[in-house]
């Protein structure tokens, strides 16, 4: 009886064994746990890799989760509970000078500039000195949506909350409830949020915020140290889907990006989708591949330090929290 149960026990043992190094062997199907900080059109080249199957022509399943922040997605990422995050670069900037030594670092870049568009209540003649002695919901104090905000705003001539005063206080998925309600005068919103605003009359795309702001590594993605090593083949794939994704929506038209992403917002009419992404597409919105370049990076960090969320000293240099070698070798 003892012999039978050590034969079991070991073939047990064995069976675990290979189910374990199941990610590791070509032909298996790998399941990628992705976190997002929203869900939004703006993140259509993603989308696009999983319902066109370039994800899973990889060789990977994506369990895709909505983080409702950078600061929650990093601590999905740094937990273990997520393998890969998808928000802004800033989120690597701050773990990293906390000094941890498993820190993320960024192997691809999705958008190269800010995806938010400042909604107002009428529609008059849009200028900035407009929204002197008004409030702006500008979303979490230290996020890029709220720090790109107040990099545009002094770019116009206007100082945050001295001559403008920028609400931080909601959290980034209630924006649009707490506008409509009646809270601010402007708010900072991404699509499709800022349109359904605007079909449910009340509020009106203004101007973009991504326009003004200029090339900023706005959204990225990025993973733990270990899990980039232990992991190199499975972020190498994920990678290449992304890359040929971007490529995609770059030589389709915004109604057949629409009509690809519509699994993904099925409560949104798919003629509204192809609006929004013919807007995002007007203002250049998508990397145009995986790579970030270090002049982006630059700006990234000159509009942290101008919110007064990173010190000079502070500043992390390019190649130190990113890995462009994923990117560099897509197929």
């Amino acid at each position: 009886m003892k012999k039978k149960f050590c034969l079991l026990l070991a073939a047990v043992l064995t069976a675990v064994a290979v189910l374990a190094g199941c990610g590791d062997r070509g032909g298996d199907t790998v399941t990628v746990r992705l976190n997002e900080v929203t869900h939004s059109v703006f993140y259509a080249p993603q989308y696009v890799a999983i319902e066109q199957g370039f994800f899973a022509e990889e060789g990977l399943s994506i369990e895709l989760t909505n983080g409702g922040g950078a600061d929650k997605v990093m601590t999905a990422v740094v937990s273990g509970q997520s393998d890969i995050g998808l928000a802004g670069g800033e989120s690597c900037i701050y773990v990293y000078n906390q000094g941890k030594a498993d820190y993320p670092r960024i192997f691809a870049q999705l958008t190269k500039r800010d995806g938010s568009f400042l909604v107002g209540r009428t529609d008059d003649a849009f200028s900035w000195d407009a929204l002197r002695g008004t409030t702006v919901i500008g979303g979490r104090l230290g996020g890029m949506p709220e720090m790109t905000l107040e990099y545009v705003l002094r770019k116009n001539g206007l100082e945050p909350n001295v001559d403008v005063t920028v609400d931080t206080s909601i959290q980034f998925n209630m924006m649009a409830g707490a506008f409509t309600g009646g809270n601010g005068d402007y708010v900072a919103l991404f699509e499709p949020s800022a349109t359904q605003v605007v079909l449910e009359g009340q509020g009106y795309i203004l101007c973009s915020l991504g326009a003004e702001s200029g090339d900023v590594p706005y959204t990225t993605y990025f993973a733990t140290q270990s899990y980039l090593s232990d992991h190199a083949d499975v972020v190498q794939k994920f990678t290449n889907a992304i890359a040929r994704a971007q490529k995609w929506v770059a030589s389709h038209s915004d109604q057949e990006v629409a009509e690809a992403i519509a699994p993904q917002f099925p409560d949104t009419d798919t003629k509204v989708v192809a609006e929004v992404v013919g807007r995002l597409r007007s203002i250049d919105a998508w990397n145009a591949t995986p790579v970030m370049e270090s002049s982006a990076w630059e700006r990234l960090e000159t509009i942290m330090t101008g919110a007064g969320q990173l010190q000079e000293s502070e500043r992390v240099p390019f190649e130190v929290l990113v890995d462009n070698s994923f990117a560099q070798k897509v197929k």
